[in-house]
């Protein structure tokens, strides 16, 4: 049987990160290596680092990226994009080019006979308020055609700037580690869905950038996916267990 592949935040072409080619190479080289095994997989969100199409003009670079995910759709392995909070800008180019099935809102679905809440995980039980009032402006379509106004030069500069900013607030430009459970929001939020949806089975997120593999009820699986930055790290399901896995360049791979 076929596996089910997850990963998120990969964060391609961003200004705060030095590593960046060698960095798409090494995702490149991931998903050559599970090809043949992947039944679909779902990029849950923040891919690039800031994505913006225009409607004759799209993003610069990552055709390495772009190219393996238009072989593994024509293959017939089914991609699914999640627009996360750096990359919600798409219009059709990654559907109708790279045969990806693109989802602006979180997907409860039922893979192999299981059901699975999956989202980036941006605007779940987040508490910042200045993030809230940020993602309304961001998901505003009169923002969004306002922007889009601007010319290409100036406004992939303006979104690749504000998200390098927005990185290197951070120390080390890394995510705070896990706060635990009464405190990681994501957690919170999954254990509250839970009480009106006891259906769901598995929640995959990304966003929060940590390795998390939780069982927060009796048969039900929380993952956060980590990120394609610093830790390589993915979930795979085989239709009977949920594994978070780090991809090591030159090992075998379940």
């Amino acid at each position: 049987m076929k596996k089910i592949y997850f990963l998120s935040d990969a964060h391609l072409g961003s200004l705060a990160i030095e590593h960046q080619r060698t960095q798409e190479r090494r995702l490149v080289r991931f998903l050559d290596s599970i090809k043949n095994k992947a039944e679909a997989i779902y990029l849950l969100g923040d891919m690039f680092d800031f994505w913006n199409e225009y409607k004759y003009v799209v993003p610069k670079g990552y055709t390495r990226f772009l190219g393996k995910l238009s072989e593994l759709t024509d293959m017939g392995v089914e991609v699914h994009f999640f627009t996360g909070n750096h990359d919600i800008w798409t219009y059709g180019y990654l559907e109708k080019e790279c045969g990806l099935i693109v989802h602006r809102k979180p997907v409860t679905t039922e893979i192999l006979g299981k059901t699975f809440f999956l989202a980036h995980g941006d605007g779940l039980g987040d508490p910042d308020n200045k993030f809230k009032l940020l993602r309304k402006i961001f998901h505003n379509t009169t923002c969004q055609h306002l922007f889009n106004m601007i010319h290409p030069r100036w406004g992939m500069a303006l979104g690749l700037e504000w998200a390098r900013r927005s990185r290197l607030k951070r120390a080390d430009g890394k995510e705070p580690p896990y706060m635990g459970e009464d405190k990681e929001y994501l957690v919170r939020f999954a254990k509250d869905y839970l009480v009106t949806h006891p259906d769901i089975d598995y929640f995959i997120f990304g966003h929060r950038h940590i390795e998390l593999n939780l069982m927060i009820a009796r048969k039900k699986q929380l993952i956060i996916l980590g990120d394609w930055i610093w830790q390589f790290t993915y979930a795979v399901y085989d239709g009977e267990h949920m594994f978070l896995e780090q991809y090591v360049e030159g090992e075998s791979q379940p």
